[in-house]
């Protein structure tokens, strides 16, 4: 039997679930028959008033550990006992306590959660709110994480064929306000002041530090909002095309290995694929929302890094990295195990 063990940054070691049987969070076995892969989890865009479905599905796929992408709850508040209830109410729906037993949980929050619709770093509450979210997916008191501001972190799987890094980016806490677009049916137009942040410095200088210092095999990005599809008028990273272009210097300044974004907020699931010189593979955007409502009235929009189909159905999102073959499977998943378009990428 091989193991792998799953690190979140400074705080704790544990093993990570491929078992949905036990309900233990700290040390299980790894089936030695699926040894040779690390399996994530992730999606996005979950009301807690509408029907969540698609938990036993994701534990029937038994990942090592479920990515929330954001939009956790519906808040849209400064009211934070509101929050908070809205929080226990998705701790208590039977599904999601199955996977937080089984699994661990991690990830970031995007404006819903956080409070604002669209919102930045001029949302009023933002400190309150960050520490009801770490409460949820109970980041430890001790944490050092909880005490600065943001909700980013980065966590390590390690298997004894190989590393995965998960960057949790927090697009909300430090980012300035975005530039309206003046076209109809668009809100944002990419914006040509430097200044303006999506990340925030200190969290660029903390990514920065932790990219040098990678040696991991596969460096897994999440990203609340879409970091390559940027053709839309919607919040996306291309809203800031020097925070994209800073990011994408680092990736190659430093030869991070098999880098993949992880994305929701959209309520379309799709697969973007950028060629970036410098990089001997091709940067992926897995976005993936919504998992308990989509946007059903979609009829297309432009993305030069599409490929495959856009998906507008109830979906999560898996990632299947073989450490053995370096093959990623990147898979939407819905209801009763059903796969709605797939990709591969041969590293």
């Amino acid at each position: 039997m091989k193991k792998i063990i799953f690190l979140l940054a400074i705080a704790s070691t544990f093993t990570a679930c491929k078992t949905a049987t036990s309900t233990t969070k700290t040390t299980k076995n790894m089936p030695a028959n699926t040894a040779k892969e690390v399996v994530l989890a992730f999606g996005s865009c979950n009301r807690v008033d509408l029907p969540n479905n698609l938990w036993d599905d994701v534990l029937q796929d038994q990942p090592d550990v479920w990515i929330w992408g954001g939009d956790v709850i519906y808040a849209d508040t400064e009211n934070m006992p509101k929050m908070q209830a809205m929080y226990n109410q998705q701790l208590a729906h039977p599904g999601y306590a199955s996977l937080v037993k089984s699994i661990p949980v991690i990830g970031t929050w995007d404006d819903h959660d956080y409070g604002l619709n669209d919102g930045g770093r001029e949302y009023k509450k933002r400190i309150e709110a960050q520490q009801l979210f770490q409460d949820f997916i109970n980041v430890p008191k001790n944490n050092r994480y909880r005490n600065i501001p943001g909700v980013y972190s980065t966590y390590t799987i390690t298997h004894t064929l190989g590393k995965v890094k998960i960057y949790v980016l927090d697009t909300r806490y430090f980012r300035t306000k975005l530039t309206p677009d003046p076209a109809p049916n668009r809100r944002y137009q990419p914006s040509t002041k430097t200044t303006d942040t999506m990340l925030g410095e200190a969290q660029w200088q903390w990514l920065e530090k932790e990219l040098e210092a990678s040696d991991a095999d596969y460096n897994v990005f999440v990203s609340s909002i879409q970091f390559l599809s940027g053709e839309h008028g919607f919040e996306r990273w291309q809203t800031m095309p020097h925070e994209i272009k800073r990011l994408e210097t680092l990736l190659v300044q430093y030869q991070i290995k098999n880098a993949m974004v992880l994305s929701g907020d959209r309520h379309i699931s799709e697969f973007s694929k950028k060629s970036i010189p410098g990089l001997p593979y091709p940067l992926i955007d897995f976005t993936s929302s919504g998992l308990t409502h989509v946007y059903e009235e979609f009829s297309g929009e432009p993305n030069q890094y599409r490929t495959g189909k856009v998906v507008n159905k109830l979906s999560y999102g898996l990632v299947k990295i073989n450490l053995k073959t370096k093959k990623a499977s990147f898979l939407m998943r819905g209801n009763n195990q059903q796969t709605f378009e797939k990709l591969e990428i041969q590293y």
